[in-house]
């Protein structure tokens, strides 16, 4: 059986005709930049979200990067990230000549450390972004009341959480002053290349943003910011306002998985050897990440099975090269040191059917054997 990460091209068979006649219609219509399409998806998202404001971007990298860029964050400044995520979330900060500070994370949920974060907070801290990791809210009541509290802007990096629920029912992206969205292929919301969304309520904040992503102007060459060519294509707009009605089917088909995989694994052989991810209400399961001993050497048996799986993600933050200057030392950040180490994602995608997972697991069990 041959099993793979993400079966786009499943979900795709069943959106075929709709994606094609959406292109069609841009193609025709010849506008491919701003425009209906653009405008629609940015209501439909931030109707979603509850919140007032959506700004359609290039990508998930370059929400987070506009979103600093409105708040001014810039050389002298501190930024406070969790130690353990994708790459963007430290990257926006080091290309803007501030400088990230690093947290922990919780060993549980993945998500940065609340209580750290607020202790690594200082004078030169502009903003904080905590990221919903692999589908699951942050808990941000109270490093939000905090950094209010002290002026501190909070960011919620939710590229992997559209239409994720914290357990009182409210959404990622809408509980801070900005949230970013990534619509990259593999995403549970994907377009057909990159993409990207902010949502918040201050509409002095959205349309500072939507200023930056046309390179600062308003109106047409008159350059009020220096700001950049962020802007999301009307195609990808067009396909994503296709896909959009059909994300709360995916979610409720990943979260089953979910279940499916808990099932089989509390009854099996290893269930004492494989650590699961927690079930909570609103997670979204953009990505289904255990934890193993051997975690390399599983994925090679997994790979020559006909398994595919991925590593989220290899080196901690500070460990990556770029940030050498910033003295890390193995140890300084255990929690996200261990899940690099531990954790490998296998396939969770809406179309995995009970024998997929069926052979995942046994699978599992066999090199544990």
């Amino acid at each position: 059986m041959r099993i793979p990460l993400l079966d786009l091209k499943a979900q795709h068979a069943t959106l075929r005709d709709e994606v094609y006649a959406a292109i069609e219609g841009v193609v025709e219509s010849q506008w491919f930049i701003h425009g209906p399409e653009v405008q629609a998806l940015e209501a439909e998202i931030a109707k979603l979200c509850e919140v007032a404001h959506g700004v359609g971007v290039s990508s998930g990298t370059d929400a987070l990067l506009a979103a600093l860029m409105a708040l001014d964050v810039g050389p002298g400044d501190e930024v406070v990230t969790p130690a353990y995520s994708f790459f963007a979330t430290a990257g926006v900060v080091a290309r803007l000549g501030a400088t990230p500070v690093f947290v922990d994370i919780d060993p549980v949920t993945y998500n940065m450390h609340m209580d750290q974060a607020l202790t690594r907070v200082g004078p030169r801290t502009r903003a904080i972004i905590p990221v919903h990791l692999f589908g699951r809210m942050a808990e941000l009541d109270s490093l939000i009341a905090e950094s209010s509290r002290q002026g501190i802007a909070v960011i919620e990096d939710a590229a992997q959480a559209i239409g994720a629920t914290d357990p009182e029912g409210r959404l990622a992206g809408s509980l801070a002053d900005a949230g970013c969205f990534s619509f990259f292929p593999s995403k549970n919301l994907g377009g057909h290349g990159d993409g990207g969304m902010i949502v918040t309520d201050d509409a002095d904040l959205a349309e500072r943003i939507r200023m930056l992503r046309d390179h600062g102007s308003k109106p047409k060459y008159y350059h009020h910011l220096v700001g950049g060519n962020f802007r999301l294509d009307a195609l990808q707009a067009a396909v994503l306002r296709v896909k959009l009605p059909h994300l709360r089917g995916w979610t409720e088909a990943r979260r089953a998985n979910a279940d499916r995989y808990r099932n089989l694994f509390s009854s099996s052989a290893v269930a004492d050897r494989v650590g699961l991810p927690e079930d909570v209400s609103g997670h979204i399961y953009n990505q289904f990440v255990i934890r193993v001993p051997r975690r390399d050497r599983l994925r090679e048996f997994l790979q020559d099975a006909g398994v595919a799986t991925e590593v989220y993600y290899p080196v901690p933050l500070p460990a990556q090269p770029c940030f050498s200057e910033l003295g890390y030392r193995r140890g300084d950040y255990p929690h996200a040191e261990a899940a690099a180490d531990e954790t490998l994602a296998l396939p969770v995608y809406p179309e995995l059917d009970d024998a997929q997972a069926e052979y995942v697991v046994e699978q599992v069990e066999r090199f544990f054997r």
